[in-house]
């Protein structure tokens, strides 16, 4: 699925019929505002949409695959350089938000070889520095060191809600990005690096981010869930659910419990992101020979649980002498049993008790290799809970995908026995197994989250789980398209009716998703750009 960032003529190639009077308007309200703040038309708008994770939660910084789907609701950057150029040596950005009583405009004169960005600041600017820095990263390495970024003027949309579980920061990152290469005359931008230099461009606003968001910002097609793995390199392929009666529909629930991965980080995102990567190290140490090392890899802190996985069995085979290799299903069942038996401690582990299996001399050192980058809050770390809830989530995915297969391979034979009603039950089942694992062993859910769940499933859901962090945001639910007003109604009156929401807030607080298309360049057409 790799390849160049599509060009859109129109808003037909973005958006399903559906939405298209909604985002005129937005588009249109884009345009007039570019030119009532800068005086002249922008010259192109990138775009990339949020996203919502159908299965695989919490794995994709392990390295373990993943099934997103991106969503209509998006970034729109609208974009023009045609500025006058400030001091030499310097580029200048003026960036202003279509949300301005809330989002303040800037400006920034930049040294054209570096991009500082204070990670302890909550700015919102901050995340187009982040695209930014990444971007012209590649394009020195493209162009060479004498490389002279553009100046550039920028007026930013988003509909995808903050704190919400969908992605807003990955969609405004690779927006960034993807709008920087345009302006800098890349209008051939390859999906893949785009969306490498996205994930590491989120990091740098003090989120330890896997590569899931990004790739389902980028790389997604309309009509298709993503499967996305990360190893031995990033990969992305359509996946289509089977065509049943009734229709299978994907519900989005808000739970208006924001979950701001920056503000929280400390304590719940970035310390799992740190308790997976000190369980890799923990079992490494245990259970493969002295000295082994893990690979170093592109998760977040350079090792991960998939390294492990991957070691352990390749060290394993060879010592055995094994001719044939186990199934990764089976290989993450044993790894399973192997961390219930290694990882015993279900109140956690200190630092100093991690530090002495792992041979560093002090819990300084651990903090020093492991928490450094990120700071994090905790006197134990909970390794098996964590170890235990990407292994058997890994192992859900893959079952998931083989029951989607399967069933779309039988789907023209007349003697399959698997009946629409037996799949859809089995598809939600892995929904509602990764719901009550993200709450009770990964720990990432909240009470707002499970009544959500809890009410949908009641209406008719087949599953329903949390999307994204968690913490509050999102929750996504499959439900058959005979019983999505059943469902509305029940959460509108156990759930939406108790809580104080403006009339927009009502309107957005559950909608249908249908996969939608990724990042996408405009640079002309029915919009009337240059």
């Amino acid at each position: 699925m790799s390849g160049p960032v599509p060009i859109a003529n129109s808003l037909e190639d973005i958006y399903t019929p559906d939405a298209l009077d909604t985002q005129s308007k937005r588009w249109n309200n884009l345009l007039s505002k570019f030119e009532s703040t800068y005086g002249h038309q922008p010259e192109f708008v990138s775009r990339s949409p949020g996203r919502v994770n159908i299965i695989g939660e919490h794995i994709d910084y392990s390295l373990y695959s993943v099934l997103p789907m991106a969503i209509t609701a998006d970034a729109i950057i609208a974009v023009s350089t045609h500025l006058p150029a400030p001091k030499e040596g310097t580029f200048r950005i003026q960036i202003a938000n279509v949300q301005d009583s809330k989002f303040k405009s800037r400006e920034f004169d930049i040294p054209y070889d570096s991009v500082d960005i204070d990670s302890t600041v909550h700015e919102w600017t901050n995340y187009f520095k982040s695209g930014l820095r990444g971007a012209l990263e590649l394009l020195r390495n493209k162009n060479g060191a004498d490389f002279k970024p553009k100046s550039m003027q920028i007026l930013m949309d988003g509909t995808v809600p903050a704190g919400g579980g969908l992605s807003s920061s990955a969609a405004f990152v690779t927006a960034s990005a993807l709008a920087v290469m345009a302006a800098n005359g890349e209008q051939t931008v390859d999906k893949k690096e785009l969306t490498e230099l996205a994930i590491v461009s989120e990091r740098a606003v003090g989120v330890n981010s896997g590569g899931m968001d990004q790739s389902a910002s980028v790389f997604s097609e309309r009509g298709s869930a993503l499967f996305v793995s990360f190893t031995p390199t990033l990969l992305a392929r359509p996946v289509s659910f089977p065509p049943t009666t009734p229709e299978l529909t994907f519900l989005i629930a808000q739970s208006f419990v924001t979950a701001n991965k920056f503000v929280t980080g400390p304590i719940h995102y970035n310390l799992r992101v740190v308790e997976c990567t000190l369980a890799a190290a923990y079992l490494n140490a245990v259970l493969n020979p002295p000295g082994t090392l893990l690979p170093s890899d592109a998760s977040p802190l350079g090792i991960s649980l998939h390294g492990f996985h991957e070691t352990y069995f390749a060290l394993s085979e060879h010592n055995s002498g094994a001719t044939s290799s186990k199934s990764v299903s089976e290989q993450l069942e044993q790894l399973l049993q192997l961390t219930k038996q290694t990882l015993t401690k279900d109140e956690g582990y200190t630092r100093s008790e991690i530090a002495s299996v792992l041979g560093l001399p002090s819990a300084s050192e651990l903090d020093k290799k492991f928490t450094s980058r990120f700071p994090v809050r905790a006197e134990r770390f909970k390794l098996r809970q964590r170890a235990i809830h990407v292994f058997s989530e890994a192992l859900r995915v893959l079952k998931l995908m083989e029951l989607l297969e399967t069933s779309s391979s039988s789907s023209s034979s007349s003697s399959t026995t698997t009946t629409a009603e037996d799949l859809n039950s089995r598809l939600g089942a892995l929904l509602n197994e990764t719901q009550d694992s993200c709450r009770e062993v990964y720990e990432c859910s909240c009470e707002e989250i499970d009544r959500i769940c809890a009410i949908a499933r009641r209406a008719g859901s087949y599953g329903s789980r949390l999307t994204g962090a968690g913490w509050g945001g999102c929750s996504v639910h499959l439900v058959p398209a005979d019983k999505v007003n059943s469902v509305k109604e029940a959460l509108e009156r156990e759930y939406y009716s108790k809580l104080e929401l403006t009339e927009e807030q009502r309107e957005g607080a559950v909608v249908v998703s249908k996969p939608g298309i990724g990042s996408v360049l405009y640079l002309g057409g029915k919009m009337g750009l240059a």
